[in-house]
């Protein structure tokens, strides 16, 4: 493992939430959705919101840090950082981004955050309805292909070609996140359990390949997550969920033209992934809990295949609604109900529930958690993923 790492050096020691809504539902402004999460992460810390002194996210973010430090009375604005492109494939990277500010010295207390509200702004994801196309969209949209579960879709049908992977493999994805919904009063599919004949009765969204409940949600809210050094985390309210390692990128042409990409079939990770571990310094086999960010169910099932958790050719074996549920299954994933069932807060809330695993708060609490993996943004380029352990992992 390289001397240069950020293993062990920060923590994450407050999490918060504004409350979240269905699309358009939200009563108040993005920015002041963006305060509320943020104000109750400082709180969980057990911090003044006023000892921030740095934000980090991801994806064009609209709420500016000097505002923000302006609304929360910060005296001493020290760093201000946004993740390049991606979309939700930069939420670990934010993560990232913020914890080498602390660990180089750059600030002390850093906010990740992420806020949407779609009712104010155009939809997230929505196709472009632009007169006049260029570049990619020049090939693309004149045949219809102009949405993201569009253009995610035919990579995934390749891969699920090539490996024989069944359409079951999808249903238990989407069933074993609104099954831990149900647990979760947070989410917005609380309440609204799936079974397997609603799924199969849902309307194609991507035929096919996608379903309505293949696809995330659109949502209103906000997330935030606080780090500090390793050190004064042992002296804050809560157990600190240590950074013990995070890679961002992707491999050879994945971001060429016109889906030209080398390895078409893949969620991004085939190069990140690996220096993930060896940052790290564990194994698939050693992940007690796994969050990963779901645009769409094909992008999760390829991404945990590239992390290394099951082979392409096991995929039909390890995708069961059994091997994915907690507490108990074999890798429990997505245990708020994700970007399907708990809310889609461009990953953020994944992270945060790393983060209430490794405290053993969760709703759907797996038992004994020292490591939490979070994948970010499968099929986007740059991508990223992190690693989070208990102080017995360091």
């Amino acid at each position: 493992m390289s001397e240069r790492t950020i293993r062990g050096k920060v923590a994450a020691v407050g999490i918060g939430e504004s409350t979240y809504y269905r699309h358009g539902q939200s009563p108040d402004a993005e920015f002041v959705l963006a305060l509320q999460a943020i104000m109750r992460a400082a709180e969980d810390a057990g911090i003044d919101a006023k000892e921030i002194d740095g934000f980090a996210s991801y994806s064009n973010d609209r709420s500016d840090p000097s505002r923000l430090s302006a609304a929360l009375g910060i005296p001493d604005l020290k760093f201000a950082n946004m993740q390049f492109g991606g979309g939700g494939g930069g939420v670990a990277a934010a993560v990232a981004n913020g914890a080498a500010a602390v660990a180089c010295g750059y600030a002390d207390c850093v906010v990740v955050f992420r806020a949407l509200a779609q009712g104010q702004f155009r939809r997230f994801g929505q196709g472009a309805p632009d007169p006049t196309v260029s570049g990619d969209a020049a090939y693309l949209a004149p045949y219809g292909v102009m949405s993201p579960a569009q253009k995610y879709g035919m990579r995934a049908t390749r891969f699920m070609h090539e490996y024989g992977v069944k359409n079951d493999v999808l249903r238990a994805i989407a069933m074993a996140s609104y099954q831990h919904a149900q647990s979760n009063p947070r989410a917005v599919m609380h309440g609204r359990p799936l079974d397997a004949e609603t799924y199969d009765n849902s309307r194609w969204i991507v035929e096919p390949i996608n379903r309505l409940f293949d696809c995330c949600q659109e949502n209103d809210g906000a997330a935030a997550m606080i780090l500090v050094s390793a050190e004064r985390a042992k002296d804050l309210r809560q157990k600190p969920a240590y950074l013990l390692g995070a890679a961002q990128g992707s491999d050879h042409r994945c971001g060429a033209g016109v889906l030209n990409a080398t390895n078409f079939a893949s969620s991004s990770f085939a190069t990140v992934a690996p220096r993930l571990y060896e940052t790290a310094g564990v194994k698939p086999g050693d992940i007690d809990v796994l969050q990963s960010y779901e645009n769409f169910t094909t992008g999760v099932m390829m991404a945990v295949v590239e992390h290394g958790f099951c082979e392409p050719e096991e995929a039909n074996e390890f995708f069961t609604l059994d091997n994915l549920s907690a507490p108990t299954g074999r890798v429990p994933l997505n245990t708020s109900g994700g970007n399907l069932a708990e809310c889609y807060m461009h990953g953020l809330g994944l992270q945060l529930e790393a983060v209430r695993q490794i405290r053993g708060e969760s709703c759907n609490q797996v038992p004994n958690v020292k490591l939490a993996m979070n994948i970010a943004g499968p099929m986007v380029t740059p991508v990223s993923s992190l690693i989070m352990g208990s102080e017995e992992t360091l």
